[in-house]
């Protein structure tokens, strides 16, 4: 049987816990643009849902175009917000390059993917307007959007877990 640690050490490990292992003394909270990020996440996330829901709905129904369009214009909605918010003078970039700076060719990646997603949401939303394209096509389009979606939620999530939970030193 382990022996119990006492009740200091207890504390200092929750402290610990709460602010990285180079500083144990009080909790820091998260950073002003973080906790917006952290709310917006969840309205992004519902948009890129409706949007899936929207897809899989049975095609023969006369009203699924319209439907994907006004989905996918929530989406685009959304993800402009998540622009305005990570890349805005007082966004959460700004805030964790001034905690991180190491992180600066990272976050230059991530606002050049806001560029592309931007323009392939508003490509999608035109050719939702086509005739030309099918739905199988507009399907694979947007199939081909949502992945890189997904996989742009993941590298910044990544990002902040770096700057936030990692300390290696040498920031200043």
């Amino acid at each position: 049987m382990a022996p119990r640690p006492s009740p200091q050490a207890a504390q200092f490990a929750e402290r610990v816990r709460h602010t990285g292992p180079f500083d144990a003394g009080t909790p820091v909270p998260p950073a002003p643009a973080l906790l917006v990020a952290r709310r917006h996440r969840a309205t992004l996330s519902g948009a890129i849902h409706a949007l899936e829901l929207a897809l899989a709905a049975p095609a023969a129904d006369p009203e699924w175009r319209e439907s994907v369009s006004i989905r996918l214009h929530s989406l685009r909605l959304a993800f402009t917000e998540h622009i305005v918010l990570t890349e805005g003078s007082d966004g959460l970039y700004a805030e964790l390059l001034d905690h991180a700076p190491r992180l600066a060719r990272t976050v230059y990646l991530l606002t050049r993917e806001h560029t592309a997603i931007a323009a392939t949401l508003s490509h999608l939303q035109c050719g939702l307007g086509s005739s030309e394209l099918s739905i199988e096509e507009l399907r694979d389009w947007a199939g081909d959007l949502l992945r890189e979606l997904a996989r742009h939620r993941q590298r910044g999530a990544d990002l902040v877990y770096e700057a936030y939970e990692t300390d290696i030193g040498g920031e200043t």
